[in-house]
């Protein structure tokens, strides 16, 4: 028996010799079989077996960003389901959300999390954003053979930047592809991912500016789905009857944030009955 697994003598030496501040990389020895890149796949893909998440939005407001998702997930040409979350708190001033594949997406977005809660408990001090980036960028890598599968989830990261100069212009977002490369939206203020990201941004391409207040740029993250919404069929638009309305947070200074349901549904109902008196926006 290996070392690694060997607990007759106490806990394994991988939990007692000298630890590192990747959970990840500690996995990769104490249980490797756990990482999703070290998972034996089987031949052929598996794309349309499992539900997808469709589109997450992020937008530079000032002192922060905000973050919105929609609530539909779908599998080939059925909803799946009509009120997942796709969108979390990665740390106490980070959001992450995904689109692709709900089950490879939400491991990626816990492991995530441990990761970055990993580091600050070994380091004793938090990641700077772009080293948080850079983490998840490495977790993508690591789901690249069933992303070649059609397993695909692909995260936008986004958060307050505690090193900044200027805390009205802290707001900072990341986006990824399938192969974890790395990119930051630095010009246009706003990014997108899932299969309604094009109609997103091009309906915030028109409205959005830079150092847009938080509640303005909530506003325009609710009608950007709305706008995808209506022209993906991927992509949830506000439902008033059942009262499922998009997931929105922010991060700013004093961290993340999820607005209450009320408060969603508020915006989403004054996006839908603006539609209702001007349908095309």
């Amino acid at each position: 028996m290996s070392a690694v697994s060997d607990t007759s003598r106490g806990l394994p030496s991988a939990f007692t010799n000298a630890g590192t501040s990747s959970f990840t990389q500690f996995l990769s020895v104490a249980a490797p079989d756990l990482l999703p890149g070290r998972r034996p796949l089987p031949a052929g893909s598996a794309s349309d077996l499992a539900p997808h998440a469709t589109t997450v939005v992020a937008l530079r407001c000032h002192g922060g960003v905000v973050m919105a998702a929609d609530r539909r997930a779908t599998m080939g040409h059925m909803i799946a389901s009509r009120d997942i979350d796709k969108l979390y708190a990665a740390d106490p001033y980070s959001l992450v959300g995904a689109a692709g594949t709900g089950g490879a997406m939400y491991e990626l977005i816990r492991l995530f999390q441990v990761e970055l809660e990993h580091y600050e408990k070994i380091e004793g001090a938090m990641l700077s954003l772009e080293g948080k980036a850079n983490r998840l960028a490495a977790l993508v890598r690591g789901n690249l053979g069933a992303a070649m599968q059609g397993l695909v989830a692909v995260p936008l990261f986004a958060g307050f930047d505690l090193a900044a100069s200027d805390p009205a212009e802290a707001g900072r977002i990341f986006s990824y592809d399938i192969a974890g490369s790395l990119h930051e939206e630095s010009r246009m203020g706003f990014e997108g991912v899932g299969s309604g990201s094009i109609f997103a941004k091009a309906s915030l391409k028109k409205r959005y500016r830079s150092g847009l207040p938080a509640d303005e740029a909530v506003r325009l993250a609710v009608e950007s789905l709305y706008d995808a919404a209506d022209d993906d069929t991927a992509t949830g638009g506000p439902d008033l009857i059942r009262k499922i309305y998009p997931v929105v947070m922010t991060a700013t200074a004093e961290g993340t944030r999820r607005l209450p349901e009320s408060e969603a549904a508020q915006v989403a109902e004054a996006v839908v009955a603006s539609r209702t008196e001007n349908p095309g926006g």
